[in-house]
């Protein structure tokens, strides 16, 4: 049996982290009948290149037909719901840790990307979208 050291910073950031997430939700909308239903927040990854900024989002077990992407004016939407498989039942689980239920999550996009020629793919449970800017700025 090796021995672990403790470190209490990581179980301050992973709460942290869950009050992040919490407040998030309070911001961006009304809390209510939504978090009993199981309103998650997939983890995302947004990064700029010179031509373009991409987002990337976990979403395992979801294919491309399974997510509904939106761009409206300056303001990108994922949606669309992660579901129990229907092969086993909850009483079956020893154990349920994953986020299953409707999620949803908006990014805005500033002005010199041209929202709605988004190129989106998602592999290995990893939604990828690639938003091209207007105007192709060096980054320094």
């Amino acid at each position: 049996m090796a021995i672990v050291r403790y470190n209490p910073l990581s179980e301050l950031r992973s709460m942290q982290d869950k009050m992040n997430r919490l407040l998030d939700l309070a911001w961006t909308r009304e809390i209510g009948d939504e978090i009993r239903e199981g309103v998650w927040h997939p983890p995302a990854d947004v990064y700029e290149s010179n031509a373009a900024v991409t987002i990337k989002i976990e979403l395992p077990d979801l294919d491309l037909s399974d997510i509904e992407i939106r761009a409206e004016e300056h303001t990108l939407t994922i949606k669309g719901e992660r579901k129990h498989s229907e092969e086993i039942r909850k009483e079956n689980f020893h154990r349920i840790e994953r986020y299953f239920g409707p999620f949803q999550r908006s990014f805005a996009v500033p002005p010199e990307f041209e929202a709605a020629g988004f190129k989106a793919s998602c592999d290995y449970g990893v939604l990828t979208i690639v938003i091209p800017k207007t105007i192709t700025v060096e980054i320094t």
